[in-house]
């Protein structure tokens, strides 16, 4: 396998790297941290209008641009590397990929277009009060009655539940696992913002109350679609770890060239240089993961949910412990609210866990392989 970016690729990314040093300085996550939205509704705009990067993977006969997930992941690995308060990965990497594995051709057609130009917010309400990501505990209940859905019952842990205009919701109807789509308006829909560990990145617990819902697909076989948009999104959030990674190994080896003590850079102590060298391996070979599993999504490969937990589990690992480093190489600023050390440890410990943590994922791993 050998991975080269092409022309276009490459400029994308620098693209990237242009606007979001300009949209997403620190001052600016910190703002947006701190707001009850979480996102700058001007920028979201810009992201739709001037990059369009909400139509990237959205097919061209839904009003979408039909590039592959490698751009995907060339745009969140920016989007990680700058921390970028959004609500880009819940809409694109969870809800939009929920509808393009759910084969619901009418619902593709009825939502995908207004996603695609910036209109809609989207997210996937999947986890409950447990945390578990298995799709087989899911309590929320849906009844059918004289043609109409209804959902009873409550999502945790909703990224960006609180602003989005369309839910994604999965639950257990008579005919087993079930997708439904829920408008922000609906009746009996209550939202409750969570507080979390990392601020870059809003929660909400979302309550249904015979909340009415629109079916998609078919009723008992959503399994084998929320399986694989979990491997997708698993995919999706490794790029966003391996920039985040980098930026951790960025910011430590400036700060040691820079930072002198006994008369001499502190990069130039045989410690710093070990610590810096071993964040390195392990951020090339979380990336050697993410983009390997970034191709096989691309290419809709056999071996996807296995690349997918190999990519979330070393990339777990290498952000988690690049974040660490990173504030151990800065000394005692680094544990301070004011650097944006513990910005990246918070966002690190949140990936982490998310969507199952490195341990789960390689005991998936084993079972995947028929270990």
């Amino acid at each position: 396998m050998r991975f080269a970016f092409t022309e276009e690729q490459d400029a994308l990314r620098a693209g990237m790297r242009r606007f979001l040093r300009d949209k997403s300085p620190e001052p600016e996550v910190r703002r947006l941290m701190a707001s009850d939205d979480g996102y700058d509704p001007a920028v979201w705009k810009q992201l739709a209008d001037q990059l369009g990067l909400q139509s990237l993977i959205i097919p061209e006969q839904f009003g979408g641009s039909g590039y592959s997930y490698v751009e995907l992941m060339i745009v969140l690995e920016e989007m990680g590397n700058a921390l970028l308060c959004a609500p880009y990965y819940s809409t694109i990497a969870l809800a939009t990929n929920a509808l393009l594995t759910s084969g619901d051709r009418a619902a593709q057609a009825d939502y995908l277009p207004s996603i695609a130009s910036g209109d809609t917010i989207a997210t996937l309400a999947w986890v409950e009060d447990d945390g578990t990501w298995n799709l087989t505990d899911t309590r929320l209940s849906a009844g059918h009655e004289d043609g109409v859905w209804t959902l009873r019952g409550h999502k945790s842990f909703v990224l960006d539940g609180t602003v989005a205009d369309l839910l994604l919701v999965v639950g257990q109807a008579e005919a087993g696992l079930s997708l439904f789509a829920v408008e922000q308006d609906a009746p009996g829909l209550v939202r409750h913002g969570l507080t979390t560990l990392d601020q870059t990145r809003k929660q909400a617990r979302i309550e249904f109350v015979d909340t009415p819902a629109r079916l998609i697909g078919f009723a008992g076989r959503a399994h084998a679609g929320l399986s694989k948009t979990l491997d997708l999104a698993v995919v999706a959030l490794a790029a966003e770890q391996v920039g985040g990674a980098q930026r951790c190994l960025d910011s430590s080896v400036s700060y040691a060239k820079t930072r002198f003590q006994f008369g001499r850079p502190i990069g130039s102590f045989q410690a710093i240089k070990h610590r810096c060298a071993d964040m390195q391996v392990e951020v090339e070979a979380a990336r050697s993961a993410a983009y390997y599993a970034g191709w096989s999504a691309a290419e809709d490969a056999a071996d996807l949910a296995v690349a997918a937990s190999v990519a979330k589990s070393c990339c777990s690992d290498a952000f988690a412990a690049a974040a660490a480093e990173t504030i151990q190489i800065h000394g005692g600023i680094g544990f301070t609210w004011e650097h944006p050390a513990h910005l990246y440890l918070r966002r690190a410990k949140s990936a982490e866990l998310m969507f199952g943590d490195s341990p789960y994922h390689r005991e998936l791993l084993a079972a995947r392989l028929g270990i």
